[in-house]
């Protein structure tokens, strides 16, 4: 999983991203690294791993994982190469979902692009941005599509039923993702690389005094990001770059001391997956307990498939219980003699939390 930062310039996008980033290290048996000077891996806070380990210790934890990466900050005309944003563009088509980081602070400290504070139009500015960007894009892969229609190539004519109708939409203003799309269509513009194709989860930069409850400029992002069907997080910067210096005893007081129960990762992971339709679902055994990302409403053997692609061609049969009943009868051969492990076939719905043993021939 994927996710692109981006914002305008001085909205907190690079203080987000270190902050994550440091988190990530921090993680205990958790292979962190920084792929780029502007790319890294940041596992998905669970506490379910743990619950797993303490009754089933092992080796290694290996949680879920989302890639983050930190476009350049973007200014208005990046798409016609103003700023430093136009060589990162690039970077954000490849991404699943876009954090779109807007500032609902003020500090004088901290001088804006534009001269005042407006999350609003700093949103709409980023988005405009990103449709112009799309429609240069779009432009030359329709007459490229076009041109292989005319001489009877049938995916070119399948392609521009989706991608038509997409820059008609860019056109009007509005991105991709505000259009009602059948399968095949949805198919063709993921492969087209739209940024606006993207769903987004804006992630509201407060001040600490507002890291709790969010204030009235997060409000305003919040109302626009249901009236788009988008997601929304409130989550303090400063506050993430300063936990991540914190030992876990350290960080649990500073939290409670400013009303929070939890610091913005496990916020953000949570906003990413609701966004995505996504759960998780865990191996265990005595070398390593690890979560999986999938889809919601996964088959099983789709699910064994992110584990590797031979177990869900050759897949027969998959165990699985509940952390729950693991909890409660301690190991796996208790859970089967009280009649708990359930063996499941090729058409059950995997469930969020399950833990899964998979039985496969090739």
């Amino acid at each position: 999983m994927k996710a692109g930062i981006v914002g305008m310039p001085n909205v907190g996008k690079s203080t987000l991203f270190n902050a994550l980033t440091a988190a990530g290290a921090e993680s205990a048996n958790y292979p962190f690294c920084t792929i780029e000077p502007n790319v890294g891996i940041v596992p998905v806070p669970d506490p379910r791993l743990a619950r797993i380990d303490a009754i089933m210790p092992t080796q290694k934890i290996i949680p879920a994982a989302v890639e983050i990466v930190d476009i350049a900050g973007l200014v208005r005309g990046a798409s016609k190469g103003e700023g430093l944003g136009n060589q990162f563009l690039g970077h954000i088509r490849s991404v699943d979902a876009i954090l779109h980081v807007v500032r609902c602070f003020e500090n004088t400290d901290i001088t804006h692009v534009e001269g005042n504070i407006d999350p609003l139009r700093d949103a709409e500015t980023i988005e405009t941005e990103l449709i112009f960007a799309d429609l240069e894009s779009l432009e030359r892969q329709i007459e490229k599509a076009t041109k292989k229609a005319k001489t009877g190539d049938k995916e070119s004519k399948e392609k521009l039923v989706a991608l038509e109708p997409a820059l008609a939409l860019l056109l009007e203003g509005k991105p991709v993702r505000a259009g009602d799309w059948d399968a095949e269509q949805a198919n063709s513009l993921r492969l087209a690389g739209l940024i606006t194709s993207k769903p987004v989860l804006y992630v509201c930069n407060v001040d600490e005094a507002a890291a709790a409850t969010g204030n009235a400029m997060s409000e305003r992002v919040r109302q626009r990001a249901l009236a788009e069907g988008a997601g929304h997080v409130v989550i303090c910067a400063q506050i993430e770059a300063e936990v991540a210096e914190l030992d876990e005893d350290e960080r649990t007081e500073f939290l409670a001391d400013l009303g929070l129960t939890e610091p913005g990762l496990p916020k953000l992971a949570r906003g990413v997956y609701e966004l995505l339709g996504l759960q998780t679902y865990f191996t265990a055994g005595p070398k390593e307990i690890r979560a999986w990302t999938i889809q919601k409403g996964f088959l099983a053997p789709q699910a064994a498939g992110v584990i590797h692609t031979d177990f869900e061609r050759g897949f027969i049969r998959a165990n699985v219980y509940s952390l729950a009943d693991l909890e409660q009868y301690k190991t796996e051969p208790a859970i089967r003699s009280a009649g708990k492990l359930r063996s499941e076939g090729k058409e059950y719905v995997v469930q969020d939390g399950d833990i899964m043993h998979f039985l496969f021939n090739v």
